[in-house]
Protein backbone atom coordinates (compact mmCIF):
# COMPACT_ATOMS: atom_id res chain seq x y z
CA UNK A 1 0.00 0.00 0.00
CA UNK A 2 1.28 3.22 -0.46
CA UNK A 3 0.77 5.22 2.69
CA UNK A 4 3.15 2.47 4.14
CA UNK A 5 6.09 4.49 2.21
CA UNK A 6 5.67 7.62 4.47
CA UNK A 7 8.62 7.64 6.22
CA UNK A 8 8.87 11.20 7.90
CA UNK A 9 11.68 12.14 9.86
CA UNK A 10 8.90 14.93 11.20
CA UNK A 11 5.02 15.97 11.36
CA UNK A 12 3.72 19.39 11.17
CA UNK A 13 0.40 20.01 11.85
CA UNK A 14 -0.66 23.19 10.41
CA UNK A 15 -3.03 25.34 12.48
CA UNK A 16 -5.58 27.16 11.60
CA UNK A 17 -8.33 26.49 9.06
CA UNK A 18 -7.02 25.46 5.26
CA UNK A 19 -9.04 26.14 1.89
CA UNK A 20 -9.46 22.30 1.35
CA UNK A 21 -9.64 23.05 -2.70
CA UNK A 22 -5.87 23.79 -3.03
CA UNK A 23 -4.35 20.98 -4.43
CA UNK A 24 -0.02 19.96 -3.83
CA UNK A 25 1.35 23.63 -5.16
CA UNK A 26 -0.80 25.83 -2.84
CA UNK A 27 -0.52 23.72 -0.07
CA UNK A 28 3.46 23.68 -0.86
CA UNK A 29 3.32 27.19 -0.51
CA UNK A 30 1.82 27.94 2.51
CA UNK A 31 4.21 25.86 4.18
CA UNK A 32 6.72 28.02 2.83
CA UNK A 33 5.28 31.38 2.78
CA UNK A 34 3.40 31.86 6.24
CA UNK A 35 5.40 29.24 8.26
CA UNK A 36 8.85 29.49 6.28
CA UNK A 37 9.21 25.84 6.01
CA UNK A 38 10.37 23.71 3.34
CA UNK A 39 8.08 21.59 1.88
CA UNK A 40 10.74 19.01 0.31
CA UNK A 41 11.83 17.71 3.81
CA UNK A 42 11.59 14.90 5.27
CA UNK A 43 8.45 16.14 7.20
CA UNK A 44 4.58 15.32 6.94
CA UNK A 45 2.35 18.64 6.83
CA UNK A 46 -0.82 18.35 8.35
CA UNK A 47 -4.12 20.26 7.24
CA UNK A 48 -7.62 20.44 8.81
CA UNK A 49 -10.55 22.42 6.71
CA UNK A 50 -13.00 24.76 7.91
CA UNK A 51 -15.60 21.99 8.39
CA UNK A 52 -13.00 20.48 10.82
CA UNK A 53 -14.17 17.01 9.07
CA UNK A 54 -11.44 16.51 6.44
CA UNK A 55 -7.74 16.76 6.65
CA UNK A 56 -4.76 16.84 4.00
CA UNK A 57 -1.66 15.39 4.21
CA UNK A 58 1.31 16.77 1.51
CA UNK A 59 4.51 14.88 2.16
CA UNK A 60 7.87 14.72 -0.49
CA UNK A 61 8.86 11.13 -0.81
CA UNK A 62 11.95 12.31 -2.55
CA UNK A 63 10.65 12.15 -6.52
CA UNK A 64 7.37 14.23 -6.07
CA UNK A 65 4.64 14.90 -3.81
CA UNK A 66 2.11 12.74 -2.19
CA UNK A 67 -0.96 14.26 -1.43
CA UNK A 68 -3.85 11.99 0.93
CA UNK A 69 -7.16 13.23 1.42
CA UNK A 70 -9.37 11.87 4.20
CA UNK A 71 -12.79 12.46 5.08
CA UNK A 72 -13.29 11.83 8.27
CA UNK A 73 -17.04 9.60 8.79
CA UNK A 74 -18.05 10.42 12.42
CA UNK A 75 -15.87 13.23 14.13
CA UNK A 76 -13.87 16.17 13.58
CA UNK A 77 -9.88 17.28 13.19
CA UNK A 78 -9.03 17.32 17.08
CA UNK A 79 -8.44 20.87 18.25
CA UNK A 80 -4.79 20.84 17.69
CA UNK A 81 -5.75 22.71 14.44
CA UNK A 82 -6.48 25.40 16.08
CA UNK A 83 -4.08 28.09 17.05
CA UNK A 84 -4.27 30.18 19.47
CA UNK A 85 -3.00 32.89 17.54
CA UNK A 86 -4.20 33.92 14.02
CA UNK A 87 -2.34 31.57 11.66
Amino acid sequence: MLVNQVLADRVFIICGKTDMRKAINGLAEIVQNQYNLNPYESAAFLFCGRKADRMKCLYWDGNGFLLLYKRLKNGQCSGIFRCQRNC
